[in-house]
C-alpha cells in the first residue's frame, strides 16, 4: 500500500468525547457505512473505512460523507496482511472496528469457502495487523486501543416460543455462515486472553434500514412490490426475528467501542419480535399507503417459496447489558424504522436501481433441500 491512498486527516475541534482514530472494516457495507455516517456527522472521530467493494460494497454509501476532511476511504481485502499493516501504520488507528464479513446465510448455503476465508482467515489476518499495531503503542494510547468485533445472534443457534439470547448463551450455530461469524469471535476472544489485545465483541440482531442490499428480506419485499414482482416469502413466514434499525445499531456500536469494557460482549437488540410474514404484510400495508398500487393490494404478491435448509426458527435477544452499563436502547420502534425505511427507498431510486439493473435483479439466491438454487 502506497503511502498516498491514506491523506493527513485535519485537527479536530474540541469534544466532550476524546477525539480518537476509528479505523472501519467493511464500511462501505450496510451496517459499516452507518456506522462511518454517524461516526463523522455525530462525533469529532476521524475515520479511515477499508474495504474490499465485493458485491455489498458500495461507495455510494458514503457519499453523505465522502468529502469530510475527517474521512478516507481504501479499498484493500482484509486477509491481506500487507495492505493491513500498512493501513494501521499510515492511519495509526485508536479503535478497529471490524465488520468486514460475507454476511448472507444464503449464499454461505451455497458457497460456503468464501464464507471461511472472509470470516475466519480475514479476521486472523487484520487480528495480527491490530496486535502489532497495539504492541508499538505508548502506554497511554494503549489504554485507549480497542479492537472492536462485530458479529451476529446466529451464532447462537435457534431459539424456541420463549426465552432470549443473552452474552452467556452457548454457541449453537447451524449454517456456514453463522458457524465462520463463531469461529471468528472465538478467534477474538483468543487473542484478547492470548495476547493481551483489547477486545469488545457485540452480536447483534437482525439490522433493517437504507442502504440495505436488497438480497435481505425487507429491502428485497419493498422493492419487489414496487416492481410488482413476486414476495418471496421463506416455508409459511413463521420464522421470527428481532428487528433492529441499522442507525440504532450504529449509535450502540460506537458506545460500545468509546465505553465498552475490554474482554466484555455486548448483546445488541431492537425489542422488535416480528414473524416474516408479519414484517412482508406491514410494509405491503405501507406501500399500500404510501404508494397504492393501481393492480391492487401488495399482499397479492406474496409467494412462499421452498425453505431454506435449517432454517433457525426464531431469534431475540435480551439488550438489558448494554442498557444497564453503557446506557444505550433503540430509539425507534419497528413501526417508525419500517416507516422510515421505505420511505428513503421511495425517495432514493437512483441508489438501488443501479443494484437492480447491474450486479443484482432480486433472485434468491441460497439452495433449496433439493440442491438446486432458487430463482
Amino acid at each position: 500500500m502506497k503511502s498516498r491512498a491514506i491523506e493527513t486527516m485535519s485537527s479536530s475541534k474540541n469534544s466532550p468525547r476524546e477525539a480518537r482514530r476509528f479505523l472501519v472494516t467493511g464500511g462501505a457495507g450496510f451496517i459499516g457505512s452507518a456506522v462511518a455516517r454517524h461516526l463523522i456527522e455525530a462525533s469529532d472521530h476521524e475515520v479511515l473505512v477499508v474495504d474490499a467493494l465485493t458485491y455489498a460494497g458500495n461507495p455510494a454509501s458514503l457519499e453523505p460523507v465522502a468529502d469530510h476532511p475527517r474521512y478516507r476511504f481504501l479499498k484493500a481485502d482484509i486477509r491481506d496482511g500487507e495492505a493491513m499493516a500498512g493501513a494501521m501504520a499510515e492511519f495509526d488507528p485508536d479503535v478497529v472496528m471490524h465488520l468486514a464479513a460475507e454476511s448472507h446465510v444464503d449464499r454461505s448455503i451455497d458457497g460456503p469457502m468464501v464464507f471461511v476465508d472472509t470470516n475466519v482467515v480475514g479476521t486472523a489476518v487484520l487480528l495480527q495487523a491490530a496486535l502489532r499495531h497495539f504492541q508499538g503503542l505508548g502506554e497511554e494510547r494503549k489504554a485507549r486501543f480497542r479492537f472492536h468485533h462485530i458479529s451476529t445472534d446466529e451464532v447462537f443457534g435457534s431459539l424456541g416460543p420463549e426465552g432470549f439470547f443473552t452474552e452467556t448463551t452457548a454457541y449453537d450455530p447451524r449454517s456456514p455462515y453463522s458457524a465462520s461469524k463463531a469461529a471468528s469471535d472465538h478467534l477474538v476472544r483468543a487473542w484478547h486472553h492470548t495476547y493481551g489485545l483489547p477486545i469488545v465483541l457485540t452480536n447483534c440482531s437482525n439490522n433493517y434500514g437504507p442502504y440495505h442490499f436488497p438480497e435481505k428480506l425487507i429491502p428485497l419485499v419493498i422493492l419487489n412490490a414496487l416492481e410488482g414482482k413476486p414476495l418471496p416469502v421463506y416455508g409459511k413466514g413463521e420464522n421470527v426475528r428481532d428487528w433492529l434499525y441499522v442507525d440504532d445499531h450504529a449509535r450502540a456500536l460506537v458506545r460500545v467501542a468509546e465505553q465498552g469494557e475490554p474482554g466484555e460482549t455486548y448483546a445488541i437488540g431492537g425489542h422488535n419480535e416480528r414473524s416474516n410474514i408479519d414484517v412482508v404484510r406491514t410494509i405491503c400495508g405501507l406501500l399500500d399507503t404510501i404508494r397504492p398500487d393501481p393492480a391492487g393490494p401488495h399482499e397479492r404478491l406474496i409467494t412462499f417459496v421452498t425453505d431454506r435448509p435449517g432454517h433457525d426458527a426464531r431469534y431475540a435477544i435480551d439488550a438489558s447489558k448494554i442498557e444497564a452499563e453503557l446506557g444505550w436502547r433503540p430509539e425507534e420502534s419497528f413501526e417508525s424504522g419500517l416507516e422510515k425505511t421505505v420511505r428513503w427507498y421511495l425517495n432514493n431510486e437512483a441508489w438501488w436501481s443501479a443494484i437492480r439493473s447491474g450486479r443484482y435483479h432480486g433472485e434468491r439466491l441460497g439452495l433449496t433441500s433439493n440442491g438446486k438454487t432458487e430463482s
